[in-house]
């Protein structure tokens, strides 16, 4: 039997704001590295994506400010938390806020493509945690708006995405400007791509914790690979994505995930897009429309590969194959997150068969081959539900994110419409089951 929050040494305040919450057991990333980050030790986390480390590194930080009480100090921040995307930054923040004010720690999320003023008052006014993306938070220092020395407490989250976006050398220095004393806590789901240079620069005699790594294979999740013709495409992504339930589709590029937007929208299947062009504003409201269910499908790059979640994602489409393992695997785990059940599938051409059988080799995935067109029976085996489809509307003045339906989910940031299951959490026992839309069943998943 696992072993409680409370046994694994997190004080009562915290306990009971988790209660509150509805989460009672800790998941294996966090029952394994609880204990030394609430020690004071420097920590390195390593787990694929959906195995709860939000709450890894949220609660020692919490334990750690709450059990040191300290008077909050303009442009002063005790702890920050770094993340690579605003979506990820927003969902920490959303993970972390109501804990923090049971607890009457204060909360800031700095990013991008916002306007900086309020963020700037809001560090003015002081904050006990701030959740920042490594780019903004630079911009900031360099100003003066902040200052990184009495940070006592540092998380780094998603580092190997930091990587891969170029970002290793604006974090070392912004982990320079940190005491040399503080406690650090770094979280990956791989130690390569120059990972292993922050750690022995910045981590002091750190603990290890490795717990389902990014190549674990998922039992709850299903692969597949559907062989078509290029003319086929979109008549058999039209029929998976207009069955019942969340479908996220990926794409390459920003322009195809535009164009299939648009495609799908024609095809009667509701769905909005997300991608790097897209306002900070536009990828809000698009998530929130998502989330909410304004619009079933989402259209994404690999922005939304992870940290993006939200729950009911029982099929991830990979329209376009990735380019490499990583990036199909961190896409399939947005959905079979927390021990649900999810469905992968690839489209894949003639053109495509090499690069794909490559791609799922070095992914340690066997998916199941079948070769097929529309109106395969299989399709209504991977997306099951009668299909449904809403006519267009006639006239288009503004983007595919905006169609009416679109208009109708609320405009809040999509980060909190997810709830503790995003977070990789249990229900608590006897907690009432909400039905899956797709199967009928318990599938549920995350997406970024």
């Amino acid at each position: 039997m696992a072993p409680s929050f409370a046994e694994l040494g997190l004080p009562a305040s915290l306990t009971d704001a988790l209660a509150a919450q509805g989460i009672h057991e800790p998941f294996p990333i966090q029952a394994a590295t609880l204990p030394s980050s609430l020690a004071g030790r420097d920590v390195l986390g390593r787990g694929r994506t959906g195995s709860g480390k939000t709450y890894a590194f949220v609660l020692p930080v919490l334990a750690r400010l709450a059990g040191r009480r300290k008077r909050r100090e303009p442009l002063r921040p005790r702890a920050l938390i770094l993340a690579p995307t605003r979506e990820l930054a927003s969902q920490i923040e959303a993970s972390i806020a109501p804990l923090a004010r049971a607890l009457s720690l204060r909360t800031l999320t700095v990013f991008g493509g916002v306007s900086p003023n309020p963020q700037i008052s809001g560090l003015k006014a002081g904050v006990d945690v701030l959740v920042a993306c490594p780019g903004r938070l630079a911009d900031h220092l360099a100003s003066g708006h902040v200052h990184l020395d009495r940070v006592e407490i540092t998380v780094l989250d998603e580092a190997d995405h930091m990587a891969d976006l170029g970002f290793l050398p604006v974090v070392r220095k912004l982990l320079e400007r940190t005491p040399e004393g503080g406690q650090r806590l770094l979280f990956s789901a791989t130690l390569d791509d120059g990972i292993d240079v922050l750690v022995k620069r910045f981590l002091t005699d750190p603990v290890t914790h490795s717990v389902d790594s990014d190549r674990s294979p998922v039992a709850t999740m299903k692969h597949h690979v559907l062989h078509v013709r290029a003319d086929q495409r979109l008549p058999v992504l039209v029929d998976l994505t207009a069955a019942p339930g969340r479908t996220l589709v990926f794409t390459r590029t920003k322009y195809r995930a535009k164009a299939l937007t648009r495609q799908l929208i024609a095809s009667g299947v509701p769905a909005v897009e997300l991608h790097g062009n897209l306002g900070q504003t536009a990828r809000t409201r698009n998530l929130a429309a998502f989330a909410e269910g304004a619009a079933r499908v989402l259209v994404a790059t690999d922005i939304a590969a992870r940290g993006i979640h939200v729950d009911d994602v029982a099929l991830v489409v990979h329209a376009d194959p990735p380019v490499e393992h990583k990036a199909y695997l961190h896409r399939s785990g947005r959905t079979a997150r927390a021990g649900a059940e999810g469905t992968v599938v690839t489209l894949m051409t003639d053109e495509q068969l090499t690069d794909v059988r490559d791609l799922t080799r070095k992914a340690g995935i066997k998916p199941t081959t079948t070769k097929l067109g529309p109106g395969h029976p299989l399709l209504t085996e991977l997306a099951p539900g009668r299909r449904t489809f809403t006519p267009p509307q006639a006239k288009q003045s503004r983007p595919a994110a905006n169609q009416a339906a679109v208009k109708q989910a609320p405009r809040r940031n999509a980060a909190q419409a997810s709830n503790r299951k995003s977070q990789g959490q249990r229900k608590p026992a006897g907690a009432q089951r909400k039905p899956a839309a797709r199967r009928g069943g318990s599938r549920t998943g995350e997406a970024r």
